[in-house]
């Protein structure tokens, strides 16, 4: 009875403890052939290893196993002495018992629980909860079939960890496959050289699946696609572009209110007043609203630039308004041009200037109806993931964690892995 509630194949129950913590006293009944002479060996010692094991009726357990030395009695065997390592018990090197390392696995990795809150279950310290995590997790992301083919690749970078009395951003890059909104990596820093050199890793048929890559309005992610992956289609988000117009309006709001007042705005003054109406779609205002922010602009904007902004940020959302590219390529190259014109307020000249230099990437929207709001979905698991563990130190930590909780492995593979 006591051997099936350990549920440890070919075992001994020695002893219970049940003093403080609930201790299960085990050793293994085989006694295996000389690995040199394929004798028969004797015990010489019984190493006593005590390892972190799943609760107990909601009580943290300990398993105390008398792991055997083996001696063979062949004086002229050259093996001499060695200890069996049994993979069913526990993996060599961690402090948990294999059922127990996988099981925080997936408490870590696929729930998204805090290492302390698991470790605080077992009643354990963290770093036994963690190395377990690592181990596992490694061996599970490593699957050959996890990744699988990538019609669509996004980047974007998203914040790792601050360092220094400056607190200095460290950034790392989140490789998303967007058709099936899946993480399949992340690489430390968000310059293009790290890029490059994982998609140099990769191999050559599967970078030729890829037909079309995503991105904001990067120029180091741009430089990367264009490198590696010369023959894909890029698409520039169109969320980014229509917050370059939204930017460009902001900003010439607040020339136009130091102009005219010589302050910034005051909760009183009419283009502070009308700031998010500004933004705001114009098919989400009412009569009431554009009514309202029509008249702001009136007090407020005598020279017209702000009323003239917002309009060309309304253009720049037509873009989007329908997919027909041949159109979409004539709508931006004469926008574009249109927006430089010497009428224009010098924020907007800019945004035609952006028009232009990402043409044929605006375009491609319309062609392969894809985005980079996957990659932000990603980034959004992925922060959610260092709000539960208070931040990161360690790059190979923040990787591990993000992949498994967003990165889709198989969970079902979970059971038959080798932790690394």
């Amino acid at each position: 009875m006591c051997e099936l509630l350990v549920g440890l194949p070919d075992v001994n129950v020695l002893a219970v403890d049940d003093s403080d913590v609930l201790t299960v006293v085990i050793e293994t009944r085989d006694r295996p052939a000389c690995l040199g002479c394929g004798g028969r060996p004797r015990v010489k010692d019984r190493d006593l290893v005590l390892l972190v094991d799943l609760p107990v009726f909601g009580r943290p357990s300990r398993l105390l196993w008398r792991k055997h030395r083996w001696q063979c009695v062949n004086g002229d065997c050259a093996m001499n002495t060695w200890t069996m390592n049994v993979p069913a018990i526990a993996p060599s090197r961690l402090a948990l018992t294999d059922r127990a390392g996988r099981w925080v696995t997936r408490q870590v990795g696929r729930h998204g629980r805090a290492v302390s809150d698991v470790a605080e279950e077992l009643g354990c310290d963290w770093h036994t909860v963690n190395d377990a995590v690592q181990a596992y997790g490694e061996a599970l992301l490593a699957e050959p079939g996890r990744i699988g083919e990538v019609n669509a690749l996004g980047l974007d970078e998203t914040l790792f960890v601050r360092r220094g009395e400056r607190h200095h951003k460290n950034w790392s890059t989140s490789i998303v496959d967007v058709r099936r909104g899946m993480l399949l990596d992340m690489i430390e820093g968000r310059d293009a050289a790290a890029s490059i050199r994982w998609l140099k890793a990769q191999p050559a048929e599967w970078l030729a699946g890829i037909e079309w890559g995503t991105l904001d309005l990067s120029g180091s992610y741009r430089s990367v696609f264009e490198t590696i992956l010369p023959h894909i289609g890029l698409i520039a988000d169109p969320f980014h572009l229509i917050r370059v117009a939204n930017q460009a309006l902001d900003e010439c709001r607040r020339r136009v209110q130091n102009d005219t007042l010589g302050h910034r705005g005051h909760k009183d003054d009419p283009l502070y007043r009308c700031r998010r109406l500004l933004t705001k779609a114009d098919e989400r205002l009412d009569d009431k609203g554009r009514e309202r922010l029509l008249g702001l602009l009136d007090a407020g904007d005598p020279r017209g630039d702000v009323r003239m902004a917002w309009h060309a940020k309304e253009v720049v959302r037509e873009i989007y308004a329908h997919t027909d590219p041949e159109l979409a390529a004539e709508f931006v190259e004469r926008l574009g041009h249109d927006l430089q014109d010497e009428s224009c307020p010098i924020e907007i000249r800019r945004v035609g200037r952006t028009l232009l230099r990402w043409r044929d990437q605006i375009v491609n929207w319309h062609r392969a109806q894809a985005t980079n709001a996957p990659t932000e979905a990603m980034n959004n698991l992925i922060k959610r993931i260092k709000r539960v563990g208070f931040g990161f130190r360690k790059f190979a930590y923040y990787r591990v964690r993000a992949l498994l909780y967003a990165g889709r492995p198989n969970w079902d593979l979970l059971a038959t892995i080798t932790p690394r």
